[in-house]
């Protein structure tokens, strides 16, 4: 089955301005018009971020069990996009994934800017680790399901803890790299051929 709705989410301080995203939207877009693609601003709440996904994608076609969509998430885009994967059973491509951001993020409690706009600011509260714990998916029901593109050059996460948490899974463990995937286009045709866009 192909997939013909795509939802990228973006990681901690960033937004659809990213690279990685502002990327596959024009890939979308140019490639593949007919697929549906939404990359929302996510709030800082983790809790109100997975719901406004999900009341979203309800609309989706669901038979069989969200087939006919697949998920991106950068960094803690990663978590979240596990969470969904974990729920609806559908296909995510992970970069550099966030494994366990409520013990990373509980050091950035307070005022937070964005990386594509420094005039931007929000709060990153202290409920908000409780709220990251709380959506943590637990083991990976269809490994298959996954493809994670993991630098060991990652200067904010550790590779092997991001490659413990997807046994099973479709991994590209590069040897450099960094957090941001700055070698990202070279990846672009795995994770096409992966998600199969219609």
């Amino acid at each position: 089955m192909r997939t013909t709705h795509l939802l990228y989410l973006h990681g901690f301080r960033s937004s659809p301005q990213s690279t990685k995203a502002q990327k596959m939207a024009a890939l979308v877009r140019e490639r593949h018009p007919a697929v549906h693609w939404w990359c929302p601003q996510l709030p800082a709440s983790p809790k109100a971020a997975l719901r406004m996904v999900f009341d979203e994608i309800a609309g989706w076609p669901q038979q069989p069990a969200y087939k006919s969509m697949a998920v991106i998430g950068s960094s803690l885009g990663g978590f979240y996009a596990t969470a969904v994967a974990e729920r609806t059973g559908c296909k995510a491509v992970l970069l550099n994934p966030a494994v366990e951001p409520a013990r990373d993020l509980a050091s950035y409690i307070g005022e937070q800017t964005t990386w594509h706009n420094a005039d931007e600011h929000f709060f990153f509260e202290p409920r908000f680790v409780d709220e990251l714990e709380a959506q943590h998916a637990g083991p990976l029901k269809a490994p298959e399901n996954y493809l994670a593109v993991i630098a060991k050059g990652d200067e904010v996460l550790d590779w092997r803890e991001m490659t413990a948490r997807y046994p099973g899974a479709h991994i590209r463990l590069l040897e450099g790299g960094d957090h941001a995937l700055s070698d990202f286009d070279a990846h672009v045709p795995e994770i096409l051929d992966f998600l199969a866009l219609a």
